[in-house]
């Protein structure tokens, strides 16, 4: 059989899978594996073992159930709700200023969890409350709460930008200092949204909060120094070539394990169901990523990849173009494909591509993953859309999915703006890595 012939076979079968809800991992695993046979009966079987094996002694992956494990730290160690609390006595007196306080604590969350999630699952049980409680809209407040969890797979430690550069075989320092950043930015064209917001529908945030004592704010600061501190100095010890990013990961989970006692926030058994979700969460991932290079190297087999290069060139298009044709396939995938499976099942793809082409991966993958971002948000599959749901459930569907677009534009503009300044994501990590 022909091999473009068998590899549209491949993701044919692979999408059948995934309709019927078997997992993303599992799912390539299987296909895979069989596309290896098919191709080369022999190599299977040591093929796909090698693959696993080779994944799951990876020195670099150890970084995920170690910056996993510091988010579910924080979560426990009440170290989230004094990162929101310090934002909301700094912005809760501004219009809107609860949901701009929410979009802060999600992107100071998620310099410690990298789950985009946890951020939103988090943050939306301390932030909802308190908006409710001062009448704001439903929309802007699920909103804000869902588009600010989706800055935990772009600022670092994300566990996006780890996953892509497993595949990709990029630098994970690198991609951490790059979406440094583009992160503030996209937190800053978030709280603008807000602004825009507010000031077009009064209405929807028709309550201030009163301003706080200078002192008041200056004690939620001191009160949150713990996350903060952690923060600076996983994120600073990565810039300044301390330690490497997961020599990172393991001084920060060690310092929110120390907060967590020192805090007296944590018991045994907390501690206990810690572990458990840590380890739940890293199989998932480590399964993903399993299937994820058993698909790839079938894929690989087949020769597509060699033939869809060969077909870009002839078309004489640019490597700009290129990427900008990609991320708009990337827009359309994220309204009916979770952003993580779009991630595992197209960088096989496009990764040699773009390579062909002189594209700089860091920069397409900083790219690559705020358009991830609008997937997670995007109707009708949007990932964060439905946890905000579970925390929400007197508000409709429709309510959040409408809330939503004022960040979803957000993101596109932050797009836009990278990919006319590829400087904004390339800086720090040229800066670093030279």
């Amino acid at each position: 059989m022909d091999g473009s012939t068998l590899a549209l076979l491949g993701f044919a079968a692979l999408f059948l899978l995934l309709f019927f809800r078997m997992s993303v991992g599992l799912s390539m695993m299987i296909v895979g594996a069989v596309g290896i046979y098919m191709v080369r009966p022999a190599a299977s079987l040591p093929v796909v073992a090698g693959e696993i094996f080779g994944e799951a002694s990876s020195y670099s992956l150890t970084i995920l159930p170690l910056f996993i494990l510091m988010g579910n730290l924080a979560g426990i160690s009440g170290m989230s709700r004094d990162l929101y609390d310090a934002a909301h006595g700094w912005f809760g007196h501004l219009k809107g200023g609860l949901a701009s306080a929410t979009i802060v604590g999600c992107a100071g969350f998620s310099a410690l969890s990298g789950s985009s999630l946890a951020a939103a699952l988090t943050m939306g049980r301390v932030s909802l409350p308190e908006m409710q409680r001062y009448k704001y809209d439903n929309g802007l407040a699920t909103g804000a709460i869902a588009a600010g969890g989706t800055l935990g797979i772009l600022i670092p430690p994300s566990a996006g930008f780890v996953v892509y550069a497993i595949l990709t075989e990029e630098s994970i320092g690198r991609l951490f200092m790059a979406g440094v950043l583009p992160g503030l930015l996209l937190t800053c064209l978030f709280i603008l949204a807000i602004w825009i917001v507010v000031h077009r529908s009064p209405e929807k945030a028709p309550q201030s909060v009163e301003p706080a004592p200078m002192r008041h704010r200056l004690a939620s600061l001191r009160r949150a120094s713990w996350i903060i501190s952690i923060i600076g100095l996983t994120i600073g010890g990565i810039y300044t070539g301390v330690f490497s990013a997961v020599e990172a990961a393991g001084v920060g989970a060690f310092l929110a394990l120390i907060a967590s006692f020192a805090r007296r926030s944590i018991t045994w058994e907390s501690l206990r169901e810690v572990i458990t979700s840590t380890l739940k969460s890293t199989g998932m991932v480590f399964l993903i990523l399993f299937g994820a290079f058993v698909f790839k190297t079938f894929i690989g087999f087949t020769g597509v990849t060699y033939s869809l290069t060969l077909w870009v060139e002839g078309l004489g298009l640019s490597g700009f173009q290129v990427v900008v044709a990609i991320l708009i396939m990337f827009m359309l995938l994220g309204t009916f494909m979770e952003g993580f499976a779009i991630l595992v099942l197209t960088v096989p793809l496009v990764q040699p591509i773009l390579e062909a082409l002189g594209v700089d991966l860091i920069w397409f993958g900083v790219l690559m993953v705020i358009v991830l971002e609008m997937a997670l948000i995007s109707p009708p599959v949007g990932v964060n859309v439905f946890v905000v749901k579970s925390i929400a459930p007197d508000v409709k569907l429709n309510t959040i999915f409408r809330g939503i677009w004022p960040f979803w534009f957000a993101m596109l503009a932050a797009v836009i703006l990278i990919l006319t300044i590829p400087g904004i994501a390339l800086v720090l990590p040229n800066g670093m890595f030279g």
